[in-house]
């Protein structure tokens, strides 16, 4: 878990090869970090996305990721994944997990060596905290994983100090 930091801030700040969006499956903006990402990117994010063939409505299925062009933001990229809402969500565990990881994987298939993600479906998409930063923490500390930066840009004073005690417990 050496390659992971934990930061309280906001993630449009970030300077990184890529920006994780915790996006809606339509990737055409919203409430939360998916709104601040789009308003900081401008409006080249918005027509990035607009490119993105959509396949039965939804540019970016739940549990899966594209990438785009990152628009005004400071990284080169920014990776949409669309995390599962929760509580109609039939396995929310492994939609999560497969998120960070489409997420991951998009981003080396891209060349890039450093990511920052916000806390995936853990706003308006309901997510139990502690089980969401367990899972956020385990995927991104998969060996395959090691050669990134990863960034978590966590918004929530509480939420931030939630993620940086489990990454403490995970560490042993």
């Amino acid at each position: 878990m050496n390659n992971i930091e934990i930061l309280l801030g906001d993630i449009t700040k970030a300077e990184v090869d890529a920006i994780v969006n915790a996006a809606n499956p339509t990737m055409l903006g919203g409430g939360g970090v998916d709104g601040a990402i789009h308003r900081a990117a401008g409006s080249a994010l918005l027509d990035a996305c607009r490119k993105v063939v959509a396949v039965n409505g939804a540019r970016c299925p739940f549990g899966e990721s594209r990438i785009t062009q990152a628009g005004n933001l400071k990284s080169k990229y920014v990776i949409h994944t669309a995390g599962p809402i929760y509580h109609s969500n039939d396995n929310p565990s492994r939609t999560l997990r497969n998120s960070y990881t489409s997420a991951l994987n998009l981003a080396m298939e891209n060349g890039c060596t450093s990511i920052a993600f916000p806390a995936i479906s853990c706003g308006a998409y309901g997510y139990p905290h502690s089980e969401a930063a367990r899972i956020a923490l385990g995927v991104c500390s998969r060996p395959e994983y090691s050669s990134l930066k990863i960034f978590f840009y966590i918004y929530d004073r509480s939420l931030y100090t939630l993620f940086v005690n489990i990454r403490k417990s995970l560490k042993g």
